[in-house]
């Protein structure tokens, strides 16, 4: 699933490969004429190039290399986390479809800070299939920018759009921030929780030196939301680990905010599934 780090990168994108599409289809009518003799100007067949589009040039979308033009290799962190639990400050493009039996997608929203966010994905259910997360902020859906929408306004949207064709333009995450710890010998990582909530960070612990907070809510291990799981499920979860641990947190404010209207039952009917690695 590709991330663009705006969302005007992203529709430049699709703008992109439209073109070369239709450059490839009538390359191929060119070739196809040539055989029978005829001639196609290509040139004047073709949309416009992206040469000036919305004052933006085709060097804009080349791949950037360093001077010299030699690419220097990443080196992989000898802890790094699970990918599936990375926070990707990109825009990602999701499209899914309403279930043909509920006629639901299966997601509930939240507005925070006029903005709108992810806060309850339902197990098996299509927004879950299709990669949507807790604490992910919808920019738009089917092209409508949601920014200043409400919770009321957004469902209602959702509930009118086409059921077999729903896209959302999807930002990561903003609230959460991933941090990966070593366990110690006894299998510790450092910080103590109650209801999901760290209240205790351990001295000297690789969570202390890799900057857990207290206050903030555990959302992920490992990429696996967590939400609505008891702490002994959660601890389970945690002992499960080998060597490293990757937490997801989020602010108690912001949480309190997102869970606010969600009941029990809501919670145990949460997407709990292991994320899938891209």
């Amino acid at each position: 699933m590709s991330l663009y780090p705006t969302l005007e990168d992203m529709e430049v994108a699709g703008m992109a490969a439209q073109q070369s599409a239709m450059e490839s289809q009538m390359t191929q009518q060119a070739i196809t004429a040539a055989s029978h003799g005829e001639n196609i100007d290509i040139a004047t067949s073709l949309y416009p190039t992206l040469d000036g589009w919305m004052g933006l040039e085709n060097s804009a979308l080349q791949e950037y290399k360093p001077a010299g033009g030699a690419v220097v290799p990443a080196m992989a962190p000898v802890t790094g986390g699970p990918s599936g639990a990375e926070i990707k400050h990109g825009v990602r493009a999701i499209v899914g479809c309403k279930d043909p039996g509920t006629g639901r997608i299966g997601l509930s929203v939240e507005s925070i800070n006029k903005g709108i966010f992810v806060c309850y994905v339902e197990a098996g259910g299509i927004a879950a299939r299709a990669g949507l997360r807790f604490g992910d902020q919808i920019l738009q859906i089917n092209g409508e920018s949601v920014a200043g929408w409400s919770k009321k306004k957004t469902i209602e949207f959702m509930k009118k759009a086409d059921p077999a064709h729903v896209k959302f333009a999807v930002r990561d995450r903003p609230f959460e921030r991933t941090i990966t710890c070593v366990k110690d010998s006894s299998g510790c990582i450092g910080f103590q929780f109650k209801k999901a909530k760290i209240n205790a960070i351990v001295k000297d612990s690789s969570a202390a030196r890799n900057g857990v907070l207290t206050d903030h809510y555990l959302t992920e291990i490992d990429g696996q939301n967590i939400v609505g799981l008891s702490d002994e499920k959660i601890l389970k979860i945690i002992r499960s680990k080998e060597k490293t641990v990757t937490v997801t947190m989020m602010p108690q404010f912001v949480y309190d905010h997102m869970v606010q209207h969600l009941g029990k039952s809501l919670k145990k009917h949460m997407d709990h599934s292991e994320p899938t690695e891209i």
